[in-house]
C-alpha cells in the first residue's frame, strides 16, 4: 500500500493542527511542511505530529524570486542556497527525509544571462546545498514545474539531468502529475525512464483539482511507479479552480473546497490501488 501525505501549504494560513487534524481523519499517514522554517517550531511539531499517528513526509520548498539558485547575481543565488539548507535542517529536525528543490523560481519564465550558464549555476547552488542535506541524512528532490511558471527545468528528463550534473547521491528528482500533465508527452513513460531516481511524488488531477475531477489516468501513473519500484510518498497537491496557486489557497470558502478534496484524492486512489492489485493477481 502506498504512503499517503498532503502539501500543507494549500491550506492556506489554516493553523497546523487544523490541517493535522483533517490529514489524521481522512487516514493519511503525513504531512509536507510548507518550506518556511522560520513560522515552524520543530518540537512542537514533532508532538504535533506524534498525537494524531502522522508523520513528516517532506518538506516543500517554497520558491517566490528571492529565492534563485540559478540567478547570476552572486548574492541573490548565495541566499536561495541558505534557504534550502535551513529546509534541510528543518527536515532533519522534524525527521522528514526529502526537501523539495525548484531551481529557478516560481513566475521567472525567461533568463536573465543564459538557459545554459543558468543551468550551471543551479547545478553548483544544489551541489552546496546537497552537500549539506548529506550531512544531515536528508534527500533533495528536483522539481520540474511548467513553462508558465517557471522556465529553467519544465520536464522531468530535463531534472533527472540537472541531478545527473549535480552528481550526489542524495539529490534526486520528483514527479508532479499536474506539471507533468502540460509538458509530458506520456506521464507514465517519463516515469518509467527517470526510474529510480524518483524519490517523491506530487498529486493532482489535470486541473490541478483533485483526483478524478480531470483526465490524468491515475492508474497509468500508479502502475508506471510501480514498476520503477517507487515506494516513497504520494502527496496531494490539489488547489480550487483559480488562476493563481498562491492566492488559491487564500480563498474565503477554502475550508469546505479543501476538505472536500482531501477526502477525495484518498478515497479515489485507494480504489484505483486496490484494482491495481486485483489485476496483478490475476
Amino acid at each position: 500500500m502506498a504512503k499517503y501525505s498532503v502539501s500543507q501549504w494549500i491550506y492556506g494560513r489554516e493553523p497546523l493542527e487544523q490541517s493535522l487534524d483533517r490529514l489524521a481523519r481522512y487516514g493519511y499517514q503525513g504531512v509536507e511542511l510548507a518550506g518556511e522554517p522560520g513560522e515552524l517550531e520543530p518540537a512542537r511539531v514533532r508532538r504535533l505530529l506524534a498525537d494524531r499517528g502522522l508523520v513528516a513526509s517532506s518538506i516543500c520548498g517554497l520558491y517566490p524570486p528571492k529565492r534563485d539558485l540559478s540567478h547570476p547575481d552572486g548574492e541573490l543565488r548565495r541566499w536561495a542556497v541558505h534557504y534550502v539548507k535551513s529546509c534541510c535542517e528543518l527536515a532533519a529536525a522534524v525527521e522528514a527525509p526529502t526537501v523539495i528543490v525548484v531551481p529557478s523560481p516560481v513566475g521567472r519564465t525567461a533568463p536573465v544571462a543564459d538557459a545554459r550558464t543558468e543551468l550551471e549555476l543551479a547545478a553548483e547552488s544544489l551541489r552546496e546545498a546537497g552537500e549539506h542535506a548529506a550531512g544531515l541524512g536528508v534527500t533533495l528532490v528536483i522539481e520540474a514545474l511548467n513553462r508558465f511558471e517557471t522556465y529553467l527545468i519544465n520536464k522531468l528528463e530535463q531534472a533527472v539531468e540537472l541531478a545527473r550534473r549535480v552528481g550526489l547521491p542524495n539529490v534526486a528528482v520528483m514527479a508532479d502529475t499536474f506539471h507533468m500533465n502540460i509538458e509530458e508527452p506520456s506521464i507514465a513513460g517519463s516515469i518509467r525512464r527517470a526510474g529510480d531516481l524518483i524519490r517523491h511524488v506530487h498529486i493532482a488531477d489535470s486541473n490541478r483539482e483533485s483526483v478524478g475531477r480531470g483526465h490524468i489516468d491515475f492508474a497509468e501513473v500508479l502502475r508506471a511507479l510501480r514498476d520503477v519500484g517507487y515506494d516513497g510518498w504520494l502527496t496531494m497537491e490539489f488547489l480550487p479552480p483559480v488562476s493563481n496557486p498562491y492566492l488559491a489557497a487564500d480563498r474565503q470558502d477554502r475550508e469546505g473546497v479543501m476538505d472536500l478534496y482531501t477526502g477525495e484524492c484518498i478515497e479515489r486512489l485507494r480504489e484505483i490501488e486496490a484494482n491495481l492489485g486485483k489485476s496483478v493477481n490475476l
